[in-house]
């Protein structure tokens, strides 16, 4: 697997080795020891899958306390998948990352804790994996607002379709909790 660090050093994005053949193609998604020798540290506990339409927008979202870290793909279509580095006294703080995901070609982007996640789907319908180093805690569940002016997020998408959490969700610089930089 090649392992290639975006704008934001933590954000990694990972492109698997992928077999095809007539018959289809064979791609290992996740081995513990070799995402952990490439920077992936901690335990997964929770797996997540979604389903979305064209034009839907989920995010800008995180955990605090108890943040997670999210490796991401797409199991069918295509997204602009973000990252947003939420943590106060991050030099990097409100930067963010965006980055194609698609069934076409098969890559991973690892979010550690600390950033938001969120993404838009760009095909007619998207199915997204998530595997997860924290278990959902809904008292601990965050957002941040996707069209925040300061973060400057450049979506594909004028119109998005919102849950209500996402749509009533505060700014960065309004939000409650935040987590904490620790170099």
């Amino acid at each position: 697997m090649k392992v290639t660090p975006t704008e934001l050093p933590e954000v990694l994005l990972i492109a698997p080795r992928v077999f095809t053949d007539p018959r289809g193609f064979f791609y290992e998604s996740f081995q513990a020891a070799r995402y952990a020798a490439a920077g992936i540290q901690g335990t997964f506990v929770q797996d997540n899958v979604s389903r979305s339409v064209k034009g839907t927008l989920r995010g800008l979202h995180f955990q605090e306390p108890r943040g997670q870290g999210k490796l991401v793909q797409v199991l069918r279509g295509s997204v602009f998948d973000v990252a947003v580095d939420v943590r106060r006294g991050s030099p990097r703080f409100g930067r963010w990352v965006g980055i194609e995901l698609s069934e076409a070609e098969p890559r991973q982007l690892w979010i550690p804790p600390g950033f938001a996640h969120g993404f838009c789907v760009l095909s007619d319908s998207a199915d997204f994996f998530y595997k997860c180093t924290e278990e959902y805690v809904p008292e601990a569940d965050r957002t941040i607002a996707w069209n925040d002016a300061r973060i400057g997020i450049r979506w594909p998408v004028a119109e998005p379709l919102l849950s209500n959490k996402d749509r009533a969700a505060p700014t960065l610089e309004a939000s409650p909790v935040l987590p904490a930089f620790n170099p």
